[in-house]
């Protein structure tokens, strides 16, 4: 339980920040002088609201994340399921071939090509972060498959006569579930640190936007002058990982005891 509410909280907090944090975000006030000493939390790097910009700039964080890590699993996963159930070695071959050449490039290298050709905006990155993430969750969901159709019972089922829709899905898929959900914590944590740094290179986002991840690398500078237009980002960062993977963590052990 302890470790339920602690990751409750660190994921909470800058949950709700980021998703309602706009609505509480008021209009923005007559700037002031770069890193001083306002309301609240001070000024940043050009004399705006701290804390204002902290309310207005998670959700884009939080939500490309969120929804690119979807959108890699909802693809990867029967990509993975597939070639692990397939008996064609051609097709296995031809699906994951093209994938491990993605991995051998780096992913921040990826992310730059990509972002070279593609219109910028959240959409974008989106699909560029669920395109970096695709052959991970790939592999992961192919190893994974590869062993449990392995097992006795999946020969049992097939001599049955059961489908290959029911073996498939409503084995395999089902056992997979505690290797997916270890996974996904620290893929969600893998498109958070995407999502960053893509604003630091201004894929998406303007340079001067109120976000989390440019909000860190804008305000730097003058970190020994306003450390809260740093810190107060960096830490819900922080919080929001940590959060996530504890979360996860505590499902899996759970599932693995109900099991």
């Amino acid at each position: 339980m302890p470790r339920w509410g602690l990751g409750g909280v660190l994921l909470g907090v800058p949950l709700v920040i980021a998703l309602a944090g706009p609505w509480f975000a008021g209009e923005p006030a007559p700037r002031g002088v770069p890193f001083g000493s306002g309301p609240f939390l001070g000024t940043d790097f050009v004399g705006r609201d701290v804390w204002r910009q902290v309310l207005l700039g998670g959700r884009t964080v939080v939500v490309v994340a969120l929804a690119a890590t979807a959108l890699a699993f909802l693809a990867g996963t029967p990509l993975g399921l597939l070639t692990a159930m397939t008996r064609r070695r051609w097709l296995d071959e031809l699906l994951m071939r093209p994938l491990d050449l993605l991995l051998a490039v780096p992913s921040l290298l990826r992310l730059i090509l990509l972002a070279a050709v593609a219109p910028p905006g959240p959409v974008t990155l989106v699909v560029i972060v669920a395109v970096i993430s695709l052959p991970e969750v790939a592999r992961i969901s192919r190893a994974a498959a590869l062993e449990i159709a392995s097992r006795p019972a999946m020969e049992a089922m097939r001599l049955q006569g059961e489908s290959w829709w029911r073996r498939a899905f409503g084995y395999v898929g089902r056992s997979m579930l505690r290797t997916l959900l270890a996974d996904l914590g620290v893929r969600v944590v893998g498109a958070l640190y995407l999502v960053a740094t893509a604003s630091f290179l201004g894929v998406g986002v303007s340079p001067d936007a109120g976000d989390w991840a440019v909000m860190v690398d804008r305000n730097r500078a003058g970190m020994f002058l306003q450390p809260w237009a740093v810190l107060v980002p960096a830490l819900l960062l922080v919080a929001l990982s940590v959060g996530l993977n504890l979360l996860f963590d505590e499902a899996r052990r759970g599932r693995g005891e109900a099991a």
